[in-house]
C-alpha cells in the first residue's frame, strides 16, 4: 500500500520514544528532521503520566457551549465563519471537515459534512470539547497552539493509540496586535494522508487574520512589501498589511507585516505609533492615500520598504468626531500657546480625515509648514 512507509516509519519512531525511551536512530532523526516537534510533544505527555495505550475520554460538553462560545469570541466567530465554510467546502471530498478552537484548544465552531453517527468524527466535532495536548495528548491542536505554526499529523503521530485512526493539520490564528487567538484545524477519520492541507489550513488562517485586522475600527490601511518583490506581494493573499487610525496610532498589523517589520511585536505589549515604525512625518502616510501609487519609505533601521497607503471609508466617521469635552479643571487651567497650536493642528488633520493637505488648506499654512509642526510634536514627546 502506498501509505505502508510512512505508517512503518511512525511505528518505529512510537517504540523508539515511547516505548523503549530511547534517542531516535539516525535514520530516523533523519526521516523525521522536520517533525522532532512531535516527539517533543510525545514527551510532554510521557512526563505528564499519560500512557500512549490508556483509553481517551472526551469531555462532556456542557450544555451552553455554543452561547458561551458566542459570547467570548463574537469576533474570531464572525471574522472566520466564511473562510471556515469555504474551507469545508474545498476538503469535502476527500472526507475531511473543519474545526475552530479558542487559544486553550476548546472548540467553538464547526463545518462541513460532520456525520454525528461516526462516534470518532462526533468525540471531537463538538462546540465546547477540550481538544488541548493536555486533554487528548499529541494532536494538530495541541501542536499548532504550542509550536505557534502549522503542522501535519497522521495517524500514529498522534500520542494515544485511541486517536490514530485521525489524521489532521492545524495552524494557529493571531489577533491583529499579534496574541494567539485559537487554530484552525481540519480533520478527517481513517482518511488518506494528504499533508498539503498544511498549507491549505494556514492560507486559510491567513485570511481570517486579515479579516480580523480590517473589522477593527481604522482609518489607513498600509500595504508593504520589499521594493524588489511589489509586484508579486502586492497581489498575493496574506501580503503585508497594517493598519492606522487618525492619530497615527498603529490598530494592528498582519502576521506578514510582523515578519517583516519586528517593531510590530511591541503591540501585544501596548501602543504603537506610526512614526516608530517609519522614518518620516506620519501624516505623510495619510497623504499618500490620495495619490493612490506606492512609494518608497524609509525605515529607522535604515532599510526601505513599498507603501501603497489606502483609506478606509467606513471609519471616516469615527475619526471626525468632535474631541470630548475637558474636564472643569482642566478647562480653569491656563494652556501655552504652543499646546493650543498642536491641539488645532491635530484637530484638523483628524477633521480632514488624516489628509494633511485638505487640513493645511484650512489653516491656511502650507504642508510642508504642517508636516514641520507635526515632526516636531513628535519629537518634544
Amino acid at each position: 500500500m502506498r501509505d505502508d512507509p510512512r505508517l512503518n516509519q511512525i511505528a518505529l519512531a512510537r517504540q523508539a520514544v515511547l516505548a523503549e525511551g530511547v534517542e531516535l536512530t539516525d535514520a530516523l532523526v533523519s526521516a523525521w528532521l522536520d517533525r522532532t516537534w512531535i516527539v517533543q510533544s510525545w514527551r510532554r505527555c510521557l512526563a505528564r503520566g499519560a500512557r500512549p495505550e490508556a483509553p481517551v475520554v472526551f469531555d462532556a460538553v456542557p450544555r451552553h457551549a455554543g452561547a458561551h462560545a458566542a459570547d467570548m469570541h463574537a469576533d474570531l466567530l464572525a471574522a472566520a465563519r466564511p473562510e471556515l465554510q469555504r474551507l469545508a467546502a474545498q476538503i469535502a471530498p476527500i472526507r475531511y471537515f473543519a474545526l475552530l478552537t479558542d487559544a486553550r484548544g476548546t472548540v467553538i465552531d464547526t463545518a462541513g459534512a460532520i456525520d454525528h453517527r461516526n462516534r470518532a468524527t462526533h468525540a471531537i466535532a463538538r462546540v465546547g470539547v477540550d481538544l488541548s495536548e493536555s486533554s487528548i495528548g499529541t494532536s494538530a491542536i495541541g501542536a499548532a497552539l504550542a509550536e505557534h505554526a502549522p503542522v501535519w499529523l497522521h495517524r500514529g503521530e498522534h500520542f494515544f493509540a485511541d486517536t490514530g485512526i485521525y489524521s489532521c493539520a492545524g495552524a494557529p490564528l493571531f489577533g491583529p496586535d499579534g496574541t494567539c487567538l485559537g487554530m484552525i484545524d481540519v480533520t478527517g477519520v481513517q482518511a488518506p494522508e494528504r499533508p498539503e492541507l498544511k498549507h491549505l489550513v494556514a492560507q486559510s488562517a491567513r485570511q481570517i487574520e486579515d479579516a480580523l485586522l480590517l473589522a477593527r475600527p481604522h482609518q489607513l490601511r498600509l500595504h508593504l512589501a520589499w521594493p524588489a518583490g511589489w509586484q508579486v506581494a502586492g497581489a498575493s493573499p496574506g501580503a503585508a498589511l497594517l493598519c492606522l487610525d487618525a492619530e497615527g496610532q498603529v490598530t494592528g498589523a498582519n502576521a506578514t507585516a510582523r515578519q517583516m517589520l519586528p517593531a510590530l511585536h511591541a503591540l501585544a505589549n501596548g501602543p504603537l505609533h506610526a512614526s516608530d515604525l517609519f522614518a518620516l512625518p506620519w501624516a505623510n502616510l495619510f497623504d499618500m492615500a490620495d495619490h493612490g501609487q506606492a512609494r518608497t519609505l524609509p525605515l529607522w533601521s535604515g532599510l526601505r520598504v513599498q507603501v501603497r497607503a489606502e483609506c478606509n471609508q467606513a471609519g471616516a466617521s469615527a475619526s471626525t468626531r468632535a474631541p470630548a469635552a475637558l474636564p472643569p479643571s482642566a478647562a480653569a487651567k491656563p494652556r501655552s500657546l504652543k499646546a493650543l497650536e498642536t491641539e488645532l493642528i491635530h484637530q484638523a488633520v483628524r477633521d480632514a480625515g488624516g489628509r494633511v493637505a485638505i487640513a493645511a488648506k484650512t489653516l491656511g499654512v502650507s504642508r510642508a509648514t504642517m508636516y514641520r509642526r507635526l515632526a516636531g510634536v513628535k519629537t518634544e514627546k
